[in-house]
């Protein structure tokens, strides 16, 4: 149970505490803000504060209320009947919450039956039961979202054939994407911790109206916890502590926040900190992937040993910490201001797919090192609401936003001294101004501006581990390169018909790249790179309910990637004997897509969803051969490679079909599942098609919960198709050390499944118990692309304190 400390009324409130009840969520049992009670002429009524409590001291004994709140049953009972109930009432979900609404498709609330594009939320509730280890788990716990991992601390999103920069993350209405978010494989989204998520949207298909570039595939929006403010002038104190361990990895993870609130001011505070050792995979599947040899400084050398427990992927271990904090102060109804603070920061981690790679002859492995320095995420983020009437609008709100991202590359090949370093740091600053206007009529309008700038630093070095010495070396990126765009977006809400909700919008932007080339390392054939681009998209799409239990919604929509410094100016090995070399010459990609969904309500038994969607992407920005300085190879860190560029030398489609749904057996037991089912191709100038590298495999999940009381279980199965050979992106087959072999010697990614069980149990107010065994057969496995193979069996404690 929440204590609540109240100076100077803490006695008052004792001899009161019999005439007190506590409103809380039936499923997650925690305490439910501004629920509504009131009598049957609502000449009484009573909203619950921060900690879910109100005093029914002015209704009578016997006197019959109504307990309400959003997206939950409602509930008719007396003071009697609570008090012998220990004073508590249980609000439960409803099962299909028409009424729900979500925030990602104008940044404003709108009711989600209202909306064309499919938006996925996870609830803070969905978030406490899965128990996830990172966002990234977060997200591929929903069933609808494909992660990539090339490392333990890693976690790449694929939806709807779409990853890395062409996909916006989103927290708190700041865009995390940067300059330098790459076409490979990306973990920022490790950096946002999920004991502090309140909830998470994601929108799958173009989201370019409101988000701008990148927003190709989808868009995942973070919704972190905000102080909470009491309705009453005291002071209250509440917090939260939790800590998690699984036993594939021993991870160790902590957690506390505590919540400090009087009338008009409230503090969060908020720190995680995780440990996790390497990673033990399973018994049961291809020999390939279990980690035979690894390499070994002895004696001021290099020595390949033998791995005596080669189901433990050495090295994958790494340490992350988190902080959060948050201010929020409101001086009356109309205004509140918001400032949060936002740090995280992991250990160095290996990258393993590096590590695993076979050397040219063989018999040993390329690699001795190949590890990711710190990756350290900063946000300072102030926000102001305002709320009332004005000439031009009835709700607005100023988010400006400063963040540095920092990361490092560190790599050095077997039995050679020279270990290579390069080191980025993003320096990004961000103004959105939204406003919101609902008077006119059935027509809703959203609208508003963005400003973006990013500044790129960027060096490298080698380092001579025998000697010491250290040299400057060529950059990753150009130095001091700059990105920034500028854009204006209108989108409008039509009722057309009770019955019928259209939805339009569009949105211009315009890009500008500034950057300036060092050609002592490298002689580029040109000194800098102007890019300016300005890109125009839009969407029109409908909701409409045939009839009370059916929704049909069709969407168009248009999206757009601008090239930032990543596209345009990276040197990098991309893959075995090849390098990535700068591009100035390049333009905006563009995506068009229309997606046509259904979803039927039978009676509140069993809800039914279906989706088909299908995006056609023109001068699609992808790498392939080139020349520099006329030549097809060169020299870099030694070794001859052949030269490859960012370039828009492809068009690309991608298709597919998403299925889902609930059937509510009793009110304590019910079945869900989800099917995604995607294929991409991509076709280059010469007009010769290969498989989109982003296209993920069939996958899906089918559950059966069952909740009592205090106890909430999930039995549950994960699926993922195969992959032939025929069917890998050409980049992929290269990368054959990652993949299981056919009977043909040729790579390919194996089909598999898991069989798992979650379970949480409620001991009290304040104490939550949560038990998991995942992977139960214990199958060895690797997802589609993934450089790190799964957990094996997999046991995971979890215990949650509520004060």
């Amino acid at each position: 149970m929440r204590l609540t400390l109240s100076i100077g009324f803490f006695f008052v409130l004792l001899c009161a505490g019999a005439q007190q009840i506590k409103v809380i969520d039936g499923e997650t049992k925690r305490p439910l803000v501004n629920a509504l009670l009131y009598n049957a002429n609502k000449s009484k009524t009573l909203i619950t504060d921060i900690e879910g409590i109100c005093d029914l001291s002015e209704f009578k004994a016997l006197e019959r209320f109504t307990v309400s709140h959003i997206g939950y049953e409602t509930k008719i009972t007396n003071k009697n009947q609570i008090l012998r109930r220990g004073g508590r009432i249980e609000l439960i979900p409803k099962t299909e919450q028409l009424e729900a609404v979500v925030m990602s498709i104008s940044k404003w609330e709108q009711q989600k039956k209202d909306i064309p594009q499919k938006v996925t939320s996870i609830s803070a509730g969905d978030i406490s039961f899965t128990n996830p280890q990172t966002s990234a788990d977060l997200l591929q716990n929903s069933g609808q979202v494909f992660v990539q991992k090339s490392q333990l601390g890693g976690g790449s999103p694929m939806i709807r054939g779409f990853a890395t920069n062409r996909l916006v993350l989103s927290v708190d209405g700041v865009r995390m994407n940067n300059a330098i978010f790459r076409g490979g494989n990306i973990q920022n989204v490790i950096s946002i911790d999920p004991f502090t998520i309140k909830n998470t949207e994601v929108v799958f298909g173009p989201g370019s109206v409101i988000y701008g570039s990148d927003a190709i595939g989808g868009v995942m929006n973070f919704y972190t916890l905000k102080p909470q403010l009491p309705r009453v002038d005291t002071i209250l104190v509440s917090g939260n502590a939790d800590f998690r361990y699984a036993s594939a990895n021993n991870e160790n993870t902590i957690h506390g926040d505590v919540n400090v609130a009087s009338k008009k001011w409230a503090s969060l505070s908020s720190i995680t900190y995780n440990r996790f050792d390497d990673l033990r995979i399973g018994s049961h599947g291809p020999q390939r992937y279990l980690r035979n040899q690894f390499v070994q400084r002895q004696n001021g050398t290099d020595v390949l040993l033998n791995n005596s427990k080669p189901k433990l992927q050495t090295p994958t271990a790494y340490d992350q910490i988190n902080f959060l904090q948050k201010i929020a102060f409101r001086p009356d109804s109309d205004w509140q201001y918001d400032l949060g603070l936002y740090y995280s920061e992991t250990s160095d981690y290996s990258r393993y797919d590096r590590l695993i790679r076979p050397d040219n002859e063989g018999t040993g492995l390329r690699s001795a090192e190949w590890y990711y320095g710190p990756q350290k995420w900063f946000m300072g983020n102030l926000q102001l609401y305002k709320k009332g009437s004005g000439k031009f609008y009835d709700g607005l709100k100023l988010t400006t936003a400063y963040q540095r991202f920092e990361e490092s590359r560190n790599d050095r090949d077997f039995q050679d001294p020279i270990l290579n370093r390069t080191r980025e740091k993003v320096d990004a600053i961000s103004a959105n101004l939204d406003f919101e206007n609902k008077r006119i009529g059935d027509l809703r309008l959203y609208y508003g501006g963005e400003y973006i700038f990013n500044r790129v630093h960027s060096d490298g070095s080698q380092l001579n581990i025998e000697t010491n010495q250290e040299e400057e070396a060529a950059s990753r990126y150009p130095d001091g390169s700059s990105w920034q765009t500028l854009a204006g977006y209108v989108n409008a809400e039509y009722k057309a018909m009770p019955n019928l909700t259209l939805l339009s919008g569009l949105r211009y932007s315009h890009v500008w790249i500034n950057a300036e080339f060092d050609t002592t390392f490298y002689p580029f054939p040109f000194e800098e790179a102007k890019l300016d681009n300005g890109a125009l998209t839009g969407s029109l799409g409908l909701s409409w309910f045939p009839n009370q239990s059916t929704q049909i919604t069709l969407n168009g929509s248009t999206g757009f990637r601008a090239p930032n410094i990543d596209d345009i100016g990276k040197v990098f090995d991309s893959e075995p004997g090849s390098v990535v070399v700068p591009n100035p010459q390049l333009e905006p990609e563009y995506a068009y897509n229309v997606d046509f969904g259904i979803k039927k309500n039978f009676k509140n038994k069993a809800v039914l969803r279906a989706a088909t969607f299908y995006t056609y992407l023109v001068d699609a920005l992808v790498r392939r051969d080139f020349t520099f300085n006329g030549e097809r190879e060169i020299l870099y860190n030694g070794e001859l490679s052949n030269v490859q560029a960012i370039q828009n030398a492809a068009k690309a489609y991608v298709y597919g079909f998403e299925f889902g749904g609930e059937v509510y057996l009793n009110k304590e037991m019910q079945l869900t599942s989800n099917l995604t089912i995607t294929n991409g191709i991509e076709e280059d100038d010469n007009g010769e098609d290969s498989a989109a590298r982003h296209a993920a495999p069939t996958f899906g999940d089918f559950h059966f919960i069952w909740t009592k009381t205090r106890l909430k279980t999930d039995l549950f199965l994960n699926f993922n198709g195969e992959i032939r050979y025929e069917d890998l992106a050409l980049t992929e087959r290269s990368k054959d050390y990652i993949y299981d072999l056919d009977e043909n010697g040729n790579p390919y990614s194996p089909s598999w499944y898991t069989l798992n069980l979650r379970s949480q149990y409620q001991f009290s107010n304040a104490l939550t118990a949560s038990l998991s065994l995942e992977n139960i057969t214990d199958q060895r496995y690797r997802t589609y692309s993934s450089g790190i193979s799964a957990p094996g069996i997999n046991l995971i404690l979890a215990l949650g304190i509520v004060f």
